[in-house]
């Protein structure tokens, strides 16, 4: 990787939208407004009471779980040490994800972005959640315009199974930060998926002003994906029975 990135500063509250378009066997297509936080793994918010009852990071909600020791950043370290990818010295890892919010978070995805101390893009990982209480980590090798393709390893929904490879672009800059994934599968699109926003400073008053306009905003995730579960379950969309073991690459 040699692309170079020019982060906004960090921590941040990402406000914009997420997308979601189901292309076969059926169309279904639903847009929400959204927030998420970008932040440093080796700075991460530390806010008073109450602000802390609306963001807190925790280790037991990404990748290992924080198993180790040494939280997020020690989690990830590893998986990419596993992976044959060391981070330089004095390398920032970014994450954009939701935090835990009144006692819940659930995050569809998370992306860490790994810099060198020149901006210099190392490596780039994806979390993927789904409802069963699985997660799994995708090392995404990206190239100069932001772009991956990885195979899909995890199951999601009850309405794909793990077939497929995502096509990925990732967008980091002052002005705005984007996530989009295709899935395709046999040259043919099966959804596309994205999440979009402008950075803004997560100052407290940003933070209470933000979170009032998206009012249980981890909540609201959980509860608007089997919203929109039982809606295409309605509409006859055939149901993939999951794994009896999900994988979980993420260690």
């Amino acid at each position: 990787m040699s692309t170079t990135i020019a982060p906004p500063a960090v921590p941040s509250l990402v406000e914009g939208v997420v997308t979601h378009t189901r292309r076969t066997p059926l169309t279904h297509r639903f847009r929400h407004r959204h927030y998420q936080w970008l932040v440093d793994l080796d700075a991460l918010p530390r806010l008073p009471w109450p602000l802390s009852l609306l963001a807190r990071f925790e280790p037991a909600d990404h990748l290992d779980g924080g198993r180790l020791g040494g939280g997020i950043r020690g989690d990830l370290d590893r998986f990419l040490a596993a992976r044959g990818v060391a981070l330089p010295a004095r390398a920032r890892v970014l994450m954009l994800a939701h935090a835990r919010s009144l006692g819940h978070v659930f995050d569809p995805l998370t992306v860490f972005w790994c810099l060198a101390p020149d901006g210099r893009l190392v490596a780039a990982v994806l979390e993927v959640h789904n409802t069963y209480r699985g997660r799994h980590a995708y090392l995404v090798d990206v190239d100069d315009d932001g772009r991956a393709v990885v195979d899909k390893a995890f199951y999601v929904s009850p309405f794909n199974d793990v077939s497929g490879s995502y096509e990925v672009r990732l967008i980091l800059d002052e002005q705005r930060v984007a996530v989009a994934i295709r899935l395709t599968r046999d040259g043919h699109t099966v959804l596309d998926a994205a999440v979009t926003g402008t950075p803004t400073p997560a100052s407290g008053r940003a933070l209470v002003s933000t979170a009032a306009r998206h009012a249980l905003m981890t909540h609201r995730v959980t509860a608007l994906i089997r919203w929109h579960g039982v809606r295409l379950w309605l509409r006859r969309l055939p149901v993939v029975p999951r794994p009896n073991r999900l994988e979980e690459a993420v260690r």
